[in-house]
């Protein structure tokens, strides 16, 4: 290697290695055979498989929301929470970012949804599965609630019924776990998934990047702590006005997403 492609201490030059590393890793897609294509099917089916047998599960999340400025910059909004679900019709979820402080309760009827920095709450009849709830407030409430298909019994379907491309890219660590890494394209988003190696195939890492938007803005999951072996009471799923929040109509809750309202956010699915 010449002297150019050295750094002053000796070491390859970096951006030299990155090119390379690049290059090598487009042929190898490229080049990739399809078995290697039809195997991300099958790797995301047994997660979804696994994830829809378990009848309890307890997690801690992070996320990440990229948006596009008009002068093309892209920021970032961050937020954490957790989630209760006790199949196949009880769900407790919170979300505190920067904006919102959230709390989503479902007993099987009723679904209730908290602002506690606004103190109020609304709530939607909505008897049925958890899977039925999500459905609804996608389609009623206006709720993107992204990366709830991973959870849903009939999660597999959803994903991927409009998926166009998909690509087993080998392997990776998150959080120290080795994990499946896939990549999946429909028409409207590119999204990569990691899914832990052995006997709990469970998600890790979820990565929506949107081709509609410029920059490509992309909406990251990371998923921590997981249990399924805790169950909670099912007055956990009920809602105790202990607050004194003042009840309004669903349609009110404009300020309840990870980012600022009247932001438009870059890729959700």
């Amino acid at each position: 290697m010449s002297l150019a492609g050295r750094t002053r201490f000796g070491a390859p030059n970096i951006v030299q290695w990155a090119h390379t590393t690049g290059l090598a890793l487009s042929i190898m897609l490229l080049a990739a055979p399809s078995a290697w294509a039809q195997d991300a099917p099958r790797v995301l089916k047994a997660m979804f498989d696994y994830v829809g047998s378990q009848k309890s599960i307890a997690l801690t999340y992070d996320t990440d929301v990229e948006v596009m400025t008009p002068d093309l910059q892209k920021i970032q909004f961050a937020a954490s929470g957790e989630l209760q679900l006790n199949r196949p019709d009880k769900l407790r979820a919170t979300r505190t970012g920067g904006y919102a402080d959230i709390e989503l309760l479902f007993d099987g009827k009723t679904a209730t949804i908290s602002g506690k920095g606004m103190n109020v709450f609304a709530q939607k009849e909505a008897a049925g599965s958890v899977d039925d709830l999500v459905d609804k407030l996608r389609s009623e409430a206006g709720m993107d609630i992204p990366g709830a298909d991973l959870l849903l019994a009939r999660g597999y379907d959803e994903v991927m019924k409009d998926v166009i491309d998909s690509k087993h890219i080998g392997q990776g660590v998150i959080d120290g776990v080795e994990c499946e890494h896939l990549a999946f394209r429909n028409a409207e988003v590119d999204w990569q998934i990691w899914i832990q190696l052995g006997a709990r195939p469970i998600p890790r890492k979820y990565v929506i990047t949107s081709k509609m938007v410029a920059g490509g803005p992309q909406y990251t999951l990371r998923i921590k702590d997981w249990k399924t072996d805790a169950p909670a009471a099912a007055d956990a799923f009920v809602f105790k006005n202990a607050a004194g929040m003042t009840k309004v109509e669903i349609s009110a809750l404009r300020d309840i997403d990870e980012i600022p309202h009247g932001v438009e956010a870059g890729a959700k699915k």
